[in-house]
């Protein structure tokens, strides 16, 4: 298993967090499997840049980007170099330090 510290976050973790993944599994899925519910307006198809997150930590463990999440991460807010899109950043052997930006481009929240 791969320990993924996620960092507080106003809504979604206030406390922060620390839990753990299976290799393999995207880092989005691992969020919502430890009850830290991110965006993922898509539904993790790689459509939009709502699960959009900063590796503060470990990026060099996650699998590369393709072109189709770097053309989308073009549109995320706070775009980093250290940014990826969750659902398409699978978690590796390393451990991960994650931060959910305070904002997304999703304006049709719902519940909001």
């Amino acid at each position: 298993m791969t320990q993924i510290v996620v960092l507080p976050h106003e809504e979604y973790c206030p406390e922060g967090a620390v839990i753990e993944a299976t290799p393999g599994t995207s880092i989005c899925e691992a969020l919502l499997e430890n009850d830290i519910p991110i965006e993922h307006a898509c539904e993790m198809s790689a459509a939009c840049t709502t699960c959009h997150v900063i590796v503060r930590e470990g990026f060099k463990s996650l699998n590369p980007s393709d072109e189709v999440e770097d053309d989308l991460l073009d549109r995320a807010w706070g775009l980093t170099h250290l940014s990826r899109l969750s659902c398409q950043a699978f978690v590796g052997q390393g451990e991960l330090v994650v931060e959910i930006p305070k904002y997304s481009i999703n304006h049709a929240k719902e519940n909001h």
